[in-house]
């Protein structure tokens, strides 16, 4: 059977795709990630665990990505111009800070050693997060036609909360916005989303390589669970 199409429209006023953070920075690509997006849906469809064999299924599958920028009229009557993005936000963050060791409770939060014991210097850890401010993208992701209607019913009932790349990055628009025959006809729809916004494209992020610039992204998941696992893909941004 013919592929199907999910187009998902991810807009927030925070979001962040990590692809090699340390515990202290936390960083983030410019775009979504593969696992980013196949680890919303699987939240959306209550799937926990490794999910090795769903995964196994989707990885041979595309997924496209368009950057959305904000628009102003050109100089002189020209043709529009981009709004710049907004600067990376940097969220300074103290864990296990400040906790009392004598309530049995707060104790819990405490980090330790691997053996369990109290850490030097108390086990207060210093993090930076980093987050895209006011980010708009649609991802088009080609997937089986079985998947594509179960993850339609899941984006707009989702057993557990969806989120941009972490917890605190909700959505603020509707993810799901249509399965499709094709890829046109959802880059299509896609165009469509972008002018009732008064939107344009930005750059896209296209699997394989091709003219523009390609990069090798670790962030095509093989499990999940306690121990992930991914390997690699080659994609190329392309901008406009």
């Amino acid at each position: 059977m013919n592929s199907r199409y999910l187009l998902m429209w991810l807009e927030a006023p925070l979001q962040s795709w990590g692809a090699d953070s340390k515990f202290g920075r936390r960083d983030t690509l410019p775009f979504p990630t593969r696992s980013g997006v196949l680890g919303l849906l699987l939240c959306a469809l209550g799937a926990s665990g490794e999910q090795k064999e769903l995964l196994a299924r989707l990885a041979p599958y595309g997924q496209t990505v368009i950057s959305c920028a904000g628009g102003r009229p050109g100089r002189s009557g020209g043709s529009p111009e981009k709004i710049p993005r907004q600067p990376l936000l940097r969220d300074f963050h103290m864990v296990g800070s400040a906790y009392n060791d004598k309530d049995p409770w707060e104790r819990l939060h405490i980090p330790k050693t691997n053996e369990g014991k109290p850490a030097v210097g108390g086990g207060a850890k210093l993090t930076y997060r980093y987050y895209l401010q006011d980010a708009r993208f649609a991802v088009i992701l080609e997937l089986p036609p079985d998947l594509a209607e179960d993850f339609a019913q899941a984006l707009q009932n989702p057993v557990w909360d969806i989120y941009l790349g972490r917890k605190n990055c909700a959505p603020t628009e509707f993810v799901y916005q249509g399965v499709f025959d094709s890829q046109k006809d959802a880059m299509d729809r896609a165009a469509a989303l972008m002018e009732e916004k008064e939107l344009m494209e930005d750059f896209r992020v296209v699997d394989g390589e091709h003219p523009g610039e390609p990069i090798t992204l670790n962030d095509v998941p093989l499990q999940f669970g306690p121990m992930k696992k991914y390997r690699d893909r080659r994609v190329t941004v392309i901008r406009n």
